[in-house]
């Protein structure tokens, strides 16, 4: 996959002109850019549209004026559902145009090079300065015998490229963390990029797969920026991964209410209730999976009907298997559930609304203290409002 002969101008712009790509959709792809990087929306708030075009206006000189830049795709220890993601995400024609205009000359699922022709492309690339894209975890028990490419380990392989590369992404489970491979009892030794790389910072663009977007957004980021984006404590854009799943879920008002699916065939699931009950990981997730979605927003797992099972965050597939088992700890007890438990059969009538007033508020109380005590170690945790009764102010 040799994308050398389509670039005929000294400069991104310029090729994007040739190819037909207007100014306005340029500037489109732009906004949108700028938006997520600043919001972690793919749309332009209102509010902010004018700081917005000031931000594009930037991001498309930059990218603009971008040379052609040289790629390193190695695919290692995985199922090559990372670059599904990327060729399937559905993006934008400026957008495909953009990522085509990379001289990616190796990257083993597309290219057409096999072979000696295919070592003497890495062999070649290598030499010069590149971005370095890795998929896949690296093996390094047995000597890293469980994956060879062209006779040399996974690890050597890994090494090799990124002796001259000038970033280095690490997109998917896999290469963040090691994924399913490095779950217990882990028979190969897989480990993560950044476990191997350690003189040169590792973006993790974390996912199984990542949303398609936030790797095309990441490359995108480096390019105009010429530096990686800020991180959190994992590596992970912050653009992409500064917020839980929870807090963005269009369920969360069920979850709120005490509205779960208890199966997946039950009126709760037919009805779009909260997942958390049929094992959902939502609220201690770091994703944008609600905001920017696949496929164009189509869709995305809670979308569809099926809960989190946590893929972005680290050794996800032992902390939160059986991934249908509920989320130990978090307090899933809302309105509804609080007037199951007390019982409408236990108070009078006339007392009703008082009483469940005032276990509503008690509930309320203890389950911000349990949250606050749960969800501090994956971020802010997030205030729930009081509930209020008409006349009266809010109880404290």
């Amino acid at each position: 996959m040799d994308f050398g002969t389509s670039w005929q101008g000294s400069s991104l712009r310029e090729n994007l002109e040739r190819r037909g790509v207007s100014r306005r959709d340029f500037m489109k792809l732009c906004g949108g850019l700028a938006a997520l990087f600043a919001y972690g929306v793919p749309e332009v708030p209102k509010a902010h549209a004018e700081e917005i075009s000031t931000q594009a206006q930037e991001i498309a000189d930059k990218l603009g004026a971008v040379e052609k830049p040289n790629v390193a795709w190695l695919q290692l220890q995985e199922c090559t559902g990372c670059m599904e993601s990327v060729l399937r995400s559905g993006g934008t024609t400026v957008e495909d145009l953009v990522l085509g205009m990379l001289s990616m000359n190796y990257n083993e699922l597309v290219m057409a090079a096999s072979g000696e022709a295919a070592e003497k492309a890495l062999h070649d690339l290598n030499e010069q300065p590149h971005i370095l894209v890795v998929n896949g975890s690296v093996p390094v028990d047995e000597n890293g015998v469980f994956c060879m490419i062209g006779g040399k380990t996974a690890e050597q392989v890994l090494r090799d490229a990124a002796a001259n590369a000038t970033v280095i992404l690490a997109v998917g489970a896999c290469a963040v963390y090691g994924s399913v491979q490095a779950a217990r009892p882990n028979p190969t030794g897989a480990v993560g990029v950044d476990e191997i790389i350690r003189d040169k910072p590792v973006i993790n663009v974390s996912g199984c797969p990542p949303i398609g977007e936030v790797i095309t957004a990441t490359i995108t980021y480096v390019l105009t920026h010429g530096t990686a984006p800020k991180v959190d404590a994992e590596g992970r854009p912050l653009f992409a991964y500064d917020q839980r799943i929870h807090d963005s879920c269009p369920r969360r008002a069920h979850f709120d209410a005490g509205q779960f699916v208890r199966s997946f065939d039950d009126a709760g699931a037919r009805n779009g209730w909260c997942l958390y009950e049929v094992g959902c990981k939502g609220p201690s997730t770091f994703s944008p999976c609600p905001i920017i979605q696949w496929n164009l927003k189509s869709g995305w797992p809670i979308g569809a009907g099926h809960p989190c099972i946590g893929c972005t965050e680290k050794d996800f597939f032992d902390k939160f298997t059986p991934f249908y088992a509920t989320l130990p700890h978090v307090v899933g007890v809302g309105v509804e559930a609080s007037v199951e438990k007390l019982g409408w059969g236990l108070v009078g009538a006339a007392a009703a609304g008082a009483a469940v007033h005032a276990g509503i508020t008690a509930v309320r109380k203890s389950r911000h203290r349990e949250d606050e005590e749960l969800l501090a170690a994956f971020g802010e945790p997030v205030p729930l409002p009081m509930p209020t009764v008409p006349g009266k102010e809010t109880e404290q």
